[in-house]
């Protein structure tokens, strides 16, 4: 069956199970044919923005420009430029460029009962800033798209040197934040273009962890994001990783050194062969976190505009978008950095008192007894565990409670800790490491390469967690509330006074307050890496 325009391949599903073989839908820039596979429509690589290519390199994007007849979207396009490595794995049959700026889309193919257009699940990838894309298989969203009856966009977008890397310091042609800003222009793709999809632009969620996590908390509090979604999840976000002007402008000045080109020649980084920028930006995102534990060397910045202040305190002074939210982080975040030696974040006790050290010359406020009150609340501090422990919460937990204490003041928002760990996991001392519910999320085991997961079993308790994740992430992009109509354990609101916490495993439990000792101990005051 050939498809014309989107509102024909609406009809098509409505008077049918199953999407057209090709289904084809028209966008605001042309026609775009995908796939289907099973009951679910699917597109790959659609463009939302033009190559950032010579002298848009390092600005905000540009709309693609139109194309005439039907664009082929059955394969992903550019990873955005970056160094490859083993905490992000990526097909080899990928390649990197700077046509990078590319969405997915799933659309279950059979018709709504109720006949509405079906709530926006929009994701972003994690990586630390630097890595990752929207390619991996891991977030194929096809069985969270059927199982959830979402419409799932994946949006591929620049990272690293030319995403998170501030080189605004060296002259007028840098713009800061452009991950920020391509997350932005997918955002207003959607809501132009998603109804050909059978999706809904006025019920749209926003998703994404680690780094991509951090992206929603920041735009959280970007007033240029209000209205291009109306529900937010922050999956492990590292809501207190966002500089200052003067902090991006040295790591900016040192990559210009790494590349020995002199600062009044940066305009010349329009020119250098991609490959080599991204060489010399691996060498310097290695370089910082070992230099000092805990910082990266690219993040989100307060640029004055697109963000107007330091995310963690706009969401204190009650300054984030109204829209409900559900956020948390996973019981071992820092257990997966140990596996893979990662620098990304300190793992042993001299890289995290080197840490602590570090917060505390950048806030005044924490002292020496201010520190010591910290560190007592972890016994074994000077132990691999201990550190390990301080690590996750310095990066994850409490920024994931910060934000939700502060949100909780004016709109619905729900926290959860992921403590599920199969067998292989926990005797590999994992546990619920970070990023280990990506796979339940999207209902996709068995990714990588001899995974492990379930050498020692557990396949069927993965399985019935996965399904209630996948339920209760999709109820709340429909109503804004996490709670699936399946009998799964009913989740409350979260109140700063009682901190209720849903725990999720393979019976999830909803506890209040479940790290009180450890919430009292770091206090209310967010700290972080300015």
């Amino acid at each position: 069956m050939e498809i014309e325009t989107g509102r024909e391949y609406a009809a098509a599903v409505d008077a049918s199970d199953h999407p057209p073989a090709e289904p084809v839908v028209r966008t605001s820039h042309g026609l775009v044919r995908g796939t289907t596979s099973g009951s679910v429509a699917v597109w790959r690589g659609i463009p939302y923005g033009a190559p950032v290519t010579g002298p848009d390199r390092f600005r905000a994007p540009r709309p693609p420009e139109p194309w005439a007849g039907e664009r082929p979207c059955t394969t992903v396009g550019d990873v955005a430029p970056q160094t490859m490595g083993t905490m992000v794995p990526v097909a080899g049959g990928l390649r990197m460029g700077e046509d990078c700026l590319w969405l997915n889309v799933f659309a279950p193919g059979h018709p709504r009962r109720d006949a509405e257009p079906r709530p926006v699940m929009v994701w972003l990838h994690g990586g630390a800033y630097c890595l990752g894309t929207a390619a991996q298989e891991i977030y194929d969203g096809r069985r969270l798209a059927e199982s959830g009856d979402v419409v799932v966009v994946t949006v591929n977008y620049r990272v690293g040197v030319l995403g998170f890397l501030d080189l605004s310091a060296l002259g007028a042609g840098f713009v800061p934040n452009l991950g920020l800003h391509d997350q932005i222009a997918a955002l207003e793709w959607v809501r132009e273009n998603i109804a050909e999809f059978g999706g809904d632009p006025g019920n749209v969620t926003l998703f994404g962890e680690s780094s991509g996590g951090g992206c929603v908390t920041a735009l959280l509090t970007a007033p240029r994001a209000e209205g291009l979604f109306h529900k937010a999840i922050a999956q492990s976000p590292p809501a207190t990783t966002v500089f200052g002007q003067e902090r991006a402008a040295k790591v900016a000045h040192r990559f210009l050194d790494l590349l020995e080109l002199p600062a009044q020649r940066a305009a010349e980084l329009t020119e250098l062969p991609i490959q080599r920028l991204a060489q010399v930006a691996g060498v310097l995102f290695d370089e910082v976190p070992v230099a000092e534990p805990g910082r990266l060397a690219a993040a989100p910045v307060v640029d004055g505009e697109l963000l107007p202040g330091y995310p963690v305190e706009r969401f204190a002074s009650g300054e984030s978008l109204r829209v409900p939210l559900v956020i948390g982080s996973n019981k071992d975040e820092a257990s997966l950095f140990r596996l893979f030696r990662s620098p990304i974040m300190p793992v042993t006790p001299d890289a995290v008192n080197a840490m602590l050290r570090d917060i505390s010359a950048s806030h005044p406020g924490l002292g020496p007894e201010r520190l010591a009150e910290i560190t007592a609340a972890y016994p074994d501090i000077a132990t691999a565990r201990g550190a390990l422990a301080i690590s996750t919460d310095a990066a994850f937990r409490m920024p994931a409670r910060w934000v939700a204490d502060g949100h909780a003041q004016h709109s619905p928002t729900f926290v959860y800790r992921f403590d599920h760990a199969t067998p292989m996991l926990r005797a590999a001392r994992v546990g619920a490491g970070h990023a280990t519910e990506l796979p339940y999320l999207f209902g996709n085991f068995g990714t990588f390469d001899h995974d492990p997961t379930f050498w020692l079993g557990g396949r069927r308790a993965a399985l019935a967690v996965s399904g209630r994740m996948m339920r209760r992430w999709a109820a709340f992009a429909e109503h804004g509330v996490p709670t699936a109509l399946d009998g799964s354990k009913h989740w409350p609101p979260y109140r700063p006074e009682t901190r209720p916490t849903l725990l999720i495993d393979a019976i999830d439990r909803m506890v209040d307050d479940p790290d009180g000792h450890l919430h009292t101990a770091w206090g209310p005051q967010a700290v972080g890496f300015s």
